[in-house]
């Protein structure tokens, strides 16, 4: 009886089996039909454009209909956001304009192009974007050539004469992409160049963002200090008069004494400011990439006028951040390295040629006589690698869930980022109104308070408290305003800047010297 030994390769989805039989040739008849039908299907797909990567489709987000800050339940007695409308024009591209603070819009040119963070963004572009054209040159042919001269002599070769032999060797090898794993990965490359164009936008328009932050912060400090300037004025008037009415004896000397302790308290407190805006000032100048000790900034008043921000429908937001698009065009590459695994279980096929001229004299090199050939085709095929290929398949798979489940993440944490501005906007703009109210109060207050003590019916303490009051609900105001101002720009940056997917470039754009 004849024992039969079968194993089976998986070659994608076609699987052929090959049977050896001791003491005759190993399966001839079936590996000849085996490379036969590779063949003849590599021809097809070389005519068809084979790939073996699944059909792709951007995974399914869950999306709500509108945002919830946005109900009118949500907005009413606001207007500090409104829906998009076509006739919207309010994030184009330089978004920072709307604020018209030419000073900020100077800084904001300055990111673009001085940003370290932008331009290492950049460079990993540039970066991407070559290995899309290394591994589109595998496509074609190689070509090499490797002239040389040789001078040699032999005592047993013409008698111990030295020869010179002069060489002219070309060669050229050819892979043929039968089964698309080169189309498959020129095509994941482009896809991460995509996304890495994306993730330069994400990197410009964070740090974009985070000036326009730092540069409210910075204006707030300015606030603060001509706030702290007009307090200090004031407190020494108090004391001044507190000082006039003690030599008169109408006053006491503890009436003094504290009236000094609040202007020297309100002094030490305006000289911390300082320190905040100092810090701020040198964030600023590593934003725009200048050593902090070469800038300044001028010492200006807040403006606070928050934004009017189209925040439009949550599905338009999948289309107007570049971080989503940049995770979804990751999805769509891990989806194309799975066709590049897959390709690995097909036969690789090279052809193959090489030329030469090759002469003892230089003058005759190039002569037909001269030339030598060959030309030559190579097969190769792992028969057995112990599951090897099918456990980098299930890799390349499980890196495929991986990303997918990277955008759901980046999709729900930009819903979550716009609902969080529009609610911290919605609710400071109420909050701000009530504090411009009690600001009015207290300044009535410490109105009375005075006139009181002038007329000798209450304490000069009444009138401290009065002007401690009026102090924090002031600096309250401002520091409502700030935060208002930064929610306004973090809103921008949560619906995209003003970014559209129209701004990454196409494949066939990726050869362009600028994204």
């Amino acid at each position: 009886m004849t024992s039969r030994t079968s194993f089976m390769t998986d070659y994608g989805n076609s699987p052929f089996r090959v049977s050896i039989r001791p003491g005759a040739r190993p399966g001839k008849r079936r590996c000849c039909r085996s490379l036969v039908w590779s063949f003849a299907a590599g021809l097809g797909c070389l005519v068809t454009g084979c790939s073996f990567s699944p059909k792709y489709e951007r995974p399914a987000t869950p999306t709500p209909a509108a945002f919830k800050e946005l109900a009118p339940q949500g907005n009413a007695g606001t207007n500090l956001w409104k829906r998009a409308q076509p006739s919207d024009a309010a994030l184009r591209g330089k978004w920072w304009e709307m604020y018209t603070n030419s000073q900020l819009s100077a800084l904001e040119e300055q990111v673009a192009s001085s940003n370290q963070n932008v331009v290492a963004a950049f460079a990993n572009f540039l970066s991407a974007r070559a290995l899309v054209n290394q591994a589109r040159a595998q496509l074609y042919p190689t070509l090499a050539a490797n002239p040389s001269v040789t001078r040699s002599r032999q005592p047993s070769v013409n008698n111990g004469a030295t020869l010179t032999e002069y060489s002219l060797p070309l060669d050229a090898s050819w892979q043929l992409d039968l089964w698309g794993k080169i189309r498959d990965t020129v095509k994941a490359n482009a896809l991460e160049a995509q996304a890495t164009a994306a993730d330069l936008q994400n990197t410009r328009l964070a740090a974009q963002g985070d000036l326009a932050a730092d540069f409210f912060q910075l204006r707030a400090q300015d606030a603060l200090k001509l706030l702290y300037d007009d307090t200090v004025k004031a407190y020494r008037e108090s004391l001044d008069l507190n000082q006039t009415r003690l030599e008169t004896g109408i006053a006491s000397d503890e009436d003094v004494a504290q009236a000094e302790t609040q202007l020297e308290t309100a002094q030490a407190q305006a000289t911390n400011l300082g320190i905040l805006r100092a810090q701020l000032e040198h964030a600023i100048a590593v934003l725009i990439g200048v050593p902090p000790g070469s800038f300044s900034i001028p010492v200006e008043d807040l403006n606070a006028n928050p934004l009017v921000v189209p925040s439009g429908l949550p599905s338009e937001l999948l289309e107007r951040r570049p971080d989503i698009a940049a995770a979804e065009r990751r999805v769509a590459e891990a989806n194309a390295r799975i066709g590049v695994a897959k390709a690995a279980y097909f036969p690789t096929v090279t052809l193959s040629a090489s030329g030469a001229f090759q002469s003892a004299s230089l003058s005759s090199l190039l002569d037909w006589p001269s030339r030598a050939w060959s030309l030559g085709a190579g097969l190769g095929e792992t028969i057995f690698d112990a599951g090897a290929r099918k456990a980098v398949v299930e890799q390349v798979r499980a890196e495929y869930d991986n990303t997918v489940a990277k955008y759901r993440q980046t999709v729900l944490t930009a819903f979550q980022q716009v609902e969080d501005d529009l609610a911290t906007l919605r609710i400071l703009a109420r909050q701000i109104e009530q504090q411009e109210t009690a600001v009015k109060s207290s300044a009535r207050f410490l109105a009375l308070a005075t006139i009181r003590y002038k007329q000798g019916i209450d304490s000069y303490l009444n009138v401290i408290t009065a002007q401690t009051t009026y102090l924090v609900n002031r600096q309250t105001l401002v520091n409502l305003r700030t935060q208002q101002m930064i929610a306004s720009v973090r809103l921008v940056e949560a619906v995209g800047g003003g970014w559209n997917p129209s701004q990454i470039p196409a494949p066939k754009e990726l050869n362009a010297k600028t994204p």
